[in-house]
């Protein structure tokens, strides 16, 4: 997803100074010759010739995608045929909720499945596993149990046990993937860290050790299937690499300047890598600060190479998070019902809700008092 939120030129901003663009991928605009990206690429150019624009697939929506390889559409669509079923039928979800009642279950109901929700099919599977013996039952009530052979296929179920464990660890990342204020090199270094964790789950698994798989290790005919899912996890782990190597080129040396190597850092950053590295005071600022506020505490006039690349670094957009969070925001205000909602109140509100800044009420009530006052 790509946003302008004004016209640069009516706005009179430089393209010189765009730094990153971060996308969801869709060929209209990162075509070569005429997407968006190279007409935007073609316009910083036109200003400043030696700028380039740092073109990125959003993390996410790449983490999503590396799912497919899997190749688990087998488990995934009986298990949201079954989710429907129970829950899309008012009647049946209501005896469905009596049922678990009944039995004193943990869990009160099924999730939904969204595809539009990152983290629903993880959920969705650990809690349909955690209750497959109930629903069991309660398809035998019903009559429907021949609808859903899968459930009394030991093969199926060991399938469906793998990609739990595979949906929960891809879960944990997407968590830490999302949210706001995520710089580029914190989201590259978890997927960094997952990748490694894939290549420690396929070796183990290949050795019939389940230590990280808790769901399949309670299935006997796991041992048998262990080549499969060491191999589906090597699929995942190629995916991995194959589609984050526009992050690998991005320079994220400055994440970590007390350990950056001065002799291997760009010329112009040398003596203020040394500069920093000396100074005690500096060494225990960083270890205190986030790092945005570190750079922004470094004196202009002493660490300026430094300030300009870490602010360029810190610019980059890894996610269109930010931008999907307005938009769910947007669409909630901009009803049907509200047709009395201007682009100007539509403004006001997104505004509130996406801003950091706290209003100072009180300072606001004294000002309305002021223009209210009695004659």
């Amino acid at each position: 997803m790509f946003y302008f939120p004004c016209n640069s030129d009516v706005m009179k901003l430089p393209w010189s100074k765009l730094v990153n663009v971060t996308t969801d991928g869709s060929p209209n605009l990162t075509g070569k010759n005429v997407g968006l990206l190279r007409r935007i690429q073609n316009k910083v150019k036109d200003e400043n010739p030696d700028q380039d624009v740092i073109f990125l697939h959003c993390i996410l929506h790449q983490e999503s995608l590396c799912k497919s390889v899997l190749q688990l559409n087998h488990v995934v669509n009986p298990v949201v045929k079954l989710v429907n079923f129970i829950r899309a039928r008012g009647l049946q979800h209501c005896q469905f909720i009596a049922f678990l009642e009944e039995t004193d279950d943990d869990h009160q109901d099924l999730l939904y499945h969204s595809r539009v929700r990152w983290l629903s099919l993880g959920k969705v599977f650990q809690r349909v596993w955690e209750l497959k013996e109930e629903i069991g039952v309660f398809l035998e009530r019903q009559g429907k149990t021949e609808e859903f052979p899968e459930l009394s296929n030991k093969s199926w179920m060991c399938d469906f046990a793998f990609a739990t464990d595979v949906f929960s660890h891809l879960n944990e990342l997407n968590v830490k993937l999302q949210g706001k204020e995520q710089f580029v090199h914190d989201m590259h270094t978890n997927v960094k860290a997952f990748k490694s964790k894939l290549a420690l789950f396929s070796r183990q698994i290949l050795n019939t050790s389940f230590t990280h798989f808790p769901t399949l290790a309670t299935l006997k005919e796991a041992g048998a299937k262990v080549k499969k899912y060491s191999e589906s996890l090597d699929a995942l782990h190629g995916e991995f690499c194959r589609r984050f190597l526009d992050f690998d080129k991005i320079d994220k040396s400055l994440a970590f300047p007390l350990s950056q190597d001065p002799e291997t850092a760009p010329e112009e950053l040398q003596l203020e890598l040394i500069d920093l590295q000396s100074d005690p005071a500096l060494k225990e600022k960083f270890s205190s600060l986030k790092l945005n506020d570190f750079y922004a505490s470094l004196n202009d006039a002493v660490f300026p190479n430094l300030r300009r690349k870490a602010q360029m670094m810190l610019a980059l957009f890894g996610s269109t998070f930010v931008c999907e969070q307005t938009f769910s925001v947007m669409n909630i205000n901009k009803a049907s019902h509200r047709s009395k909602l201007t682009d100007l109140h539509l403004r006001s509100i997104l505004r509130i809700a996406t801003t950091k800044l706290t209003p100072d009420f009180d300072a606001l009530a004294k000002k309305g008092d002021q223009q209210h006052c009695s004659h």
